[in-house]
């Protein structure tokens, strides 16, 4: 594993906090190495940001930002200095062109989809009891 603090991070620092839209958005941006996913910055220009940055335009936290909303995301949701973030740092290295960090990532999004998709639902509805 050529990652594995900035995997780690991902995995147990970034992955809980992340919405399930926000997740899903990410997903098809890693998979498709789309263009309005960038490195180096939070955010150039709407559409396009950082892993951050998608991640909080998807949550309902930080939703109604947009300048700042990745720094937002990582400081007040998932706890974490975005100077010292080793997903921040690596990611701002080379993004989308790392081909290899981009596959962990991905695997490891998707994978989280799969655990919350095994989940048992919650119902708050009691249980209704027929005695016919």
């Amino acid at each position: 594993m050529p990652y594995p603090t900035t995997l780690s991070e991902f995995r147990t620092r970034w992955l809980p906090h992340a919405s399930d839209t926000g997740l899903t958005r990410l997903v098809e941006l890693l998979q498709h190495a789309s263009p309005f996913l960038v490195h180096g910055a939070f955010e150039r220009c709407a559409p396009t940001g950082c892993l951050a940055t998608h991640l909080a335009w998807h949550h309902p936290v930080t939703a109604d930002l947009t300048e700042d909303a990745g720094v937002t995301w990582l400081s007040r949701v998932a706890g974490l200095n975005p100077a010292t973030s080793c997903v921040v740092q690596e990611w701002d290295r080379s993004g989308i062109h790392d081909w290899s960090l981009r596959s962990e990532l991905l695997r490891l999004c998707r994978e989280e989809v799969d655990r919350r998709a095994d989940e048992p639902i919650e119902d708050d509805l009691p249980a209704v009891v027929c005695s016919c």
